[in-house]
């Protein structure tokens, strides 16, 4: 069942949608969350996601845009690791605030290879302090879609695994 939320992950990413507001950390950390296996955990929606930015990159870019971004790629796995941390301990607060640390990584990560890529940001603090503070309005999207993402994967998860448990416990009972 975890694979068809990737699946739709994925599709959702396609759709259009604002800047930065996508499914795609809330699939990396519900998949370090739900999968069985840790390797198939990571290999999945990492996967899923270098298909869908090479698909976005040329369906909806027409090429005019790299593709593949390894920092993208370690912030997003980086979440999925937030991820098995949620194993067997899911709460609301525990996802909401792994949903946020998630957030975090990734703004923290793909702004500061910005920054270490120098064509944009001189290569100084100050030239930093300005990668992030002009990253700041699509991190506002970021944690807003990584925390509606996570709370509507996390939530109808937990629904159909109570509707599927429910009636085999009062089988037993």
């Amino acid at each position: 069942m975890s694979y068809l939320y990737v699946l739709a992950a994925v599709l959702l990413r396609l759709l259009p949608h604002p800047w930065n507001a996508t499914p795609l950390a809330a699939m990396f950390l519900f998949s370090g969350a739900t999968f069985r296996g840790r390797r198939e955990s990571l290999l999945v929606p990492l996967a899923a996601l270098l298909i869908s930015d090479y698909a976005a990159g040329q369906l909806l870019w027409h090429g005019r845009y790299p593709w593949f971004s390894a920092s993208k790629c370690i912030a997003f796995l980086l979440i999925a690791l937030i991820g098995w941390t949620l194993r067997n301990r899911m709460s609301f607060a525990k996802i909401a605030g792994a949903s946020l640390a998630g957030s975090v990584i990734f703004f923290l990560i793909t702004n500061f290879a910005v920054w270490l890529a120098g064509s944009l940001y001189p290569r100084t603090a100050a030239g930093l302090v300005a990668c992030y503070l002009a990253g700041l309005p699509f991190f506002q999207n970021t944690l807003l879609g990584d925390l509606a993402y996570a709370g509507v994967m996390f939530g109808s998860y937990h629904c159909i695994a109570q509707r599927r448990w429910t009636p085999a416990r009062q089988a037993a009972n």
